[in-house]
């Protein structure tokens, strides 16, 4: 697998790209980058992660910067 281009609410936030057998996730935005730098299983498992750390601190994406 190549990189791929992660998008939440259709804004691109972020890139996976393989590393040590598992998906690195690369934040373009500052309101994911909590988890610049994490790796993740699946680009599913990113989304999922994405969407738990936006519940929690109550941001939009469409109020990010």
């Amino acid at each position: 697998m190549a990189k791929q281009v992660i998008e939440y609410a259709g804004v691109p936030v972020g890139i996976v790209v393989p590393d040590k057998g598992l998906l690195k996730f690369i934040a373009v935005k500052l309101h994911v980058h909590d988890l610049d730098g994490q790796h993740f299983a699946s680009p599913s498992d990113v989304l999922r992660a994405i969407h738990k750390l936006m519940s929690a601190s109550n941001a939009g994406v469409h109020r990010a910067a």
